[in-house]
């Protein structure tokens, strides 16, 4: 997948985590290169930052094998994540009622570029 000449993408769908909590690790990468971002999610402590960093290392091995892209000059040009699919659940509350549980899913995109 690719936009742009000098570019490569990878992406993920229906990852489990709200978009909101997944963009506090995507802020963390962005405009990084790719040497330091992978040392960065690895080192988070964060749930979602093992998948996230299973994509970079997709799209680094798209602009490797794909585009013949320099890894050691690629940079995270853009990484956004948009919401995917909730699914919703109730849970039993007081006299007869019922509460409202929402498991959010979230969709991840990095795009890397060469510098």
């Amino acid at each position: 997948m690719s936009t742009e000449r000098g570019t490569a993408t990878a992406g993920l769908r229906g990852l489990k985590g709200s978009s909101q909590k997944v963009n506090l690790v995507l802020k963390m990468i962005r405009g990084k290169d790719v040497s330091s971002a992978l040392k960065y999610l690895a080192a988070c402590q964060k749930r979602v930052a093992k998948p996230v960093k299973k994509v970079v290392e997709s799209a680094i091995a798209n602009a490797e094998n794909n585009f013949d892209l320099d890894v050691d000059r690629l940079v995270v040009a853009e990484a956004t994540v948009g919401k995917a699919f909730v699914l919703k659940r109730w849970k039993a509350r007081a006299r007869g009622r019922a509460g409202k549980i929402l498991k959010p899913y979230s969709d991840v995109r990095i795009m890397l570029r060469e510098e």
